[in-house]
């Protein structure tokens, strides 16, 4: 779990990193993908190539278009909250692996991060049917591609190459994006640092953390701790950008906080001997299949 955290942390740090540049979003997001995809493609080792995974890196480059099409009808507030929002949701159905606890906290993670938008005065009127429904449609395919990814790691292959080849080809689709919109802002230093580490920093090693966490942790219940992203953003947005929050901003970054603890803290339970158990530690050894850890 601590893989996937990290990675959020790093997501988190996008927005801020992102207001470096002074260019066409949708370009800043294609060469975003171009630079992290390019370094992962280098891992596809040991991976074998498969239509699921192929389908996988066109949804990667489809939920950045998806994304940025919503926040440009319904603003950056709503559609965020809508996208990364939902993922959890749509990746628990999807995967089929979710338990109350789950529902709970992913439940009370989403109104947290409502709160958080909320207090910073985003506007309803705003919001249009439209871009709502592009958010949502990202958040799907969201949770497409880390089931995805997710089942290829849980069936025997590697992680490094499961992220390689899905994100590899988003590069490579994202490519002829970045050229169309014009990677001329690229010349700049400043824009091309900031670029660099969108590409190298927030995508490349924070989806390299990510497979890692899928490993052993539940796609779902990985989805739920990604939501760390928001409020990593607005501690970024407090302490480097000296913005404030709102009373309502504040309770919802609490709430926040104590759903993604509630997630990553192991469930324990006792055996029949009364002894507590980890979720997922196996029991005896006699306890086979049922009593393997989950991955």
């Amino acid at each position: 779990m601590k893989n996937v955290l990290a990675a959020a942390v790093l997501w988190g740090t996008a927005g801020t990193a992102g207001l470096l540049i002074t260019a066409d979003p949708i370009s800043v997001a294609a060469a975003r993908l171009v630079f992290g995809g390019l370094v992962l493609a280098f891992m596809v080792r040991g991976v074998r190539i498969t239509p699921a995974l192929l389908l996988g890196a066109v949804a990667v480059a489809a939920y950045q278009l998806c994304f940025f099409a919503a926040v440009s009808r319904t603003g950056v507030a709503i559609g965020t909250v809508v996208a990364i929002g939902s993922g959890p949701v749509f990746t628990g159905l999807l995967s089929r692996q979710f338990s109350a606890r789950w529902a709970a906290a992913t439940a009370a993670a989403i109104a947290g991060c409502a709160a958080l938008i909320a207090g910073s005065g985003a506007r309803a009127g705003d919001q249009v049917v439209e871009g709502v429904l592009l958010a949502l449609l990202g958040g799907l395919i969201y949770a497409f591609y880390a089931v995805t990814a997710a089942r290829a790691i849980n069936a025997g292959a590697p992680s490094d190459g499961v992220m390689g080849v899905m994100f590899g080809g988003a590069a490579a689709v994202m490519l002829p994006i970045l050229i169309a919109t014009g990677p001329g802002w690229l010349a700049e230093p400043r824009s091309l640092l900031a670029a660099l580490y969108l590409g190298l920093g927030t995508t490349a090693l924070a989806y390299f953390l990510y497979g890692r966490g899928l490993r052993t942790t539940p796609v779902s219940t990985a989805a739920t701790l990604a939501l760390a992203e928001p409020a990593v953003a607005a501690l970024l947005g407090l302490v480097v950008l000296h913005e404030t929050l709102s009373p309502v901003s504040w309770g919802g970054l609490v709430l926040l906080g104590v759903s993604l603890v509630a997630v990553a803290v192991p469930a324990r339970k006792p055996t029949r001997e009364g002894r507590p158990v980890s979720e997922g530690e196996p029991i005896s050894a006699e306890a086979g299949v049922d009593g393997q850890r989950a991955r």
